[in-house]
């Protein structure tokens, strides 16, 4: 395991999203994962998301908003470019390609002190 793909515990509260390496990685009131960091719609920044009621990782961007079990996106975008707003057509487009086109899920362990993405 390189450690890139380590996170120090105290870094990763309940309701954090960090970056860990090559993943984001998050706490969603102890339940921890990791996903790959860029969005399926724009590439933003996933480390850089949110933790929604439901456990979806939210995109900082557009809140396009992923099941962090599955990667699945389980509802498209809001926006596009610099335009935050209604795109009916184009975000069931981007939903459905969103559904196949998936986050990258890996396993996150507890060691030590540390958060570590498997």
């Amino acid at each position: 395991m390189s450690e890139s793909a380590r996170i120090p515990s105290r870094d990763l509260p309940p309701g954090a999203v960090r970056r860990a390496g090559r993943w984001a990685v998050g706490n969603d009131d102890g339940e921890l994962f990791a996903v790959s960091p860029r969005c399926r719609h724009q590439l933003a920044d996933m480390s850089t998301g949110t933790i929604d009621a439901d456990g979806c990782l939210v995109c900082p961007w557009h809140q396009s908003r992923y099941d962090v079990r599955t990667g699945a996106m389980v509802s498209g975008p809001r926006g596009f470019l610099g335009y935050h707003g209604p795109t009916p057509g184009y975000t069931q487009l981007v939903l459905g390609y969103g559904r196949y086109l998936k986050l990258r899920v890996r396993r996150v362990l507890r060691r030590g002190d540390d958060v570590v993405v498997e």
